[in-house]
């Protein structure tokens, strides 16, 4: 049984980044670019205006007060968009709006307000700019043309997607997005619309698991649920393989007579690097891969009990997924230290979570635990989870008022 953080490092060590494809821009939000970006523009890409105003000499208006006013010849007026075609000489400005090219011989922009207009081609400067080059935005003072612009592993977002398109970036190489294939394994287990009878359970796992692989970015695959036989448990896990690049089943990864999921993994020549972790809930964990194929899945046999399917995607399945997704460094789980609501129990001899809420609070964290059951089984008080309170190995409590560390989920 390995401890947690040491099942972390191996299974990250067993994930490599996926191959790439290319899209277009308006489809890769969500994507994660798999090459540096650079651009041949300039940001700026000419010296503009950062205000309405008038664009002016320095020299012309360094001393003018509301006194004594420095009064100006308007020679052009320059819009957004339009190029200046005037050049200012001494005694000169032109009248400029927000974004437009800073004309030739101006090196400063008076802000209107700082200004008065005398009559259609006169202007009065009431009060002297504080510097040189007052609000005006020069060229490549953003980014200068040929310097990365973003880095490979870069997730695109909103922000991104605006960069790009500004950049005239119309196809991206992105990395492609993983491919998960889900099943379920259990006699027990029924599908959403059937009846249940006595000793039946609903297939919940599935759909949570399909969900928190869709929000991970990969595409989903749910193969179905197969009964506990070895036969069709093999048959199951051999499909899965040939078309994932991380499996996850739930269910028959324990000890017990109906338990196949590692005997069928051995028969079809898995390499089996994790049988179990000292995490609870979430306990029995079997990861193992498949050195004969080309594609090199990741199988994750996760427990049957939702709440240990669910701690153990978010503690170990989570960050596998950034890290083959090609997302750059930020792929380890996200601990916070928040203080406790309420007083936390373990029998110490696992690292223990502990679902809830983690709210930020006047700039601190909070950590509120889920009323109700904290039973691996208890499906119904994990709703509105957002972190899981940790106790690590040896420690049996924290206080109400102490410190813990909560995975962010």
């Amino acid at each position: 049984m390995l401890l947690a953080q040491l099942a972390e490092n191996l299974i990250m060590n067993l994930v490599s980044s996926i191959d790439t494809e290319i899209v277009d821009i308006s489809l890769s939000a969500g994507r994660i670019l798999a090459q540096p970006l650079a651009s041949q523009l300039d940001f700026p890409h000419w010296d503009n205006s950062a205000m309405d105003g008038y664009a002016v000499r320095f020299t012309d208006v360094e001393t003018c007060t509301p006194e004594q006013p420095a009064i100006l010849k308007v020679v052009e007026t320059i819009a957004a968009g339009s190029q200046p075609q005037l050049v200012i000489h001494p005694g000169e400005a032109a009248r400029i709006f927000t974004g437009a090219c800073l004309p030739l011989g101006a090196d400063t922009i008076v802000m209107q307000e700082q200004a008065q207009l005398q009559d259609e081609d006169r202007v009065a400067i009431l009060n002297s700019p504080s510097v040189l080059g007052e609000f005006v935005r020069h060229r490549a003072s953003f980014y200068q043309a040929g310097n990365t612009l973003l880095e490979s592993g870069t997730l695109i977002k909103a922000p991104e997607i605006a960069i790009l398109a500004a950049a005239q970036c119309q196809q991206l190489t992105v990395f492609r997005r993983p491919r998960v294939v889900v099943f379920s394994t259990g006699d027990e287990l029924v599908s959403i619309g059937q009846s249940l009878q006595p000793g039946q359970i609903v297939d919940s796992n599935h759909y949570a698991l399909m969900v928190f692989a869709a929000q991970a970015g990969a595409i989903p695959t749910y193969l179905g649920i197969v009964k506990d036989e070895e036969k069709a448990t093999k048959n199951m896990v051999a499909q899965a393989i040939a078309k994932a690049d991380i499996v996850l089943s739930s269910g028959g990864v324990s000890v017990g007579e109906h338990d196949y999921v590692e005997k069928v993994l051995e028969a079809l020549g898995a390499e089996i690097h994790i049988r179990s972790v000292a995490v609870k809930p979430g306990k029995p964990l079997t990861v193992a891969t498949f050195p004969q194929l080309p594609h090199q899945p990741i199988y994750f046999g996760l427990p049957g009990n939702p709440v240990s399917a669910l701690v153990s995607c978010w503690r170990f399945v989570a960050p596998a997924l950034k890290k083959l997704s090609g997302i750059k460094d930020n792929w380890k789980p996200e601990f916070i230290k928040a203080r406790s609501q309420h007083n936390l129990r373990s029998d110490g001899k696992r690292e223990t979570y502990l679902w809830g809420k983690l709210d930020l609070v006047a700039g601190n964290y909070e950590f509120s635990l889920a009323g109700g059951s904290q039973n691996s089984g208890n499906l119904i008080n994990l709703a509105q989870t957002t972190g899981l309170a940790m106790l690590p190995v040896g420690k049996t409590s924290i206080s109400q008022g102490e410190e813990v560390e909560v995975l962010k989920i």
